[in-house]
């Protein structure tokens, strides 16, 4: 894992060109089918990969955190909301709550989460290659084949399976 950790930077950067005009091309011609194809990627993906062995998108980024997940989380440590936020959060540039510090605080040395029965949602969907309207979100797309070998994995098998 660690060997296609630091190979993933580099296969994303060297696709990134070919994937954008894909993604282009993509928009403009859209398979009616595409949602149902990105599930069977995904799922078929998910079947052999152990993100356990990965957590780089933990280690790498960190998740936008809805009014709801802080609501939730804070409960889930009986505290305040606001406790929550003052000890873990900061507001980005998008005045969007995110965490402090990068890997992310609550990633233990095994690579499990500590809060994962109640993580953000943005953790609960990562890297998203599963979701509706796929369409709509090949920017956010782009950025995670190279945080996510899954996510690389998806969109190669999603151009050969999808040809445009």
């Amino acid at each position: 894992m660690k060997q296609i950790l630091n190979n993933l930077n580099k296969l994303a950067k060297d696709k990134h060109i070919e994937n954008k005009k894909y993604f282009d091309k993509l928009k403009k011609k859209q398979p009616k089918n595409l949602d149902y194809v990105m599930q069977d990627l995904h799922d078929a993906e998910f079947k052999k990969t152990d993100c356990l062995k990965c957590a780089n998108c933990c280690k790498t980024t960190g998740p936008l955190f809805t009014l709801a997940d802080i609501e939730r989380i804070s409960k889930s440590f009986r505290q305040k909301p606001q406790q929550f936020i003052e000890q873990y959060l900061q507001i980005d540039e998008d005045k969007d709550y995110v965490l402090k510090s990068v890997p992310c605080t609550f990633l233990d040395n095994e690579n499990y989460c500590m809060i994962y029965d109640v993580r953000p949602k943005a953790c609960r969907e990562f890297p998203h290659t599963d979701r509706k309207k796929f369409n709509q979100i090949t920017d956010l797309t782009l950025k995670n084949v190279a945080i996510c070998p899954a996510a690389y994995n998806i969109v190669e098998e999603m151009k050969k399976k999808l040809p445009l």
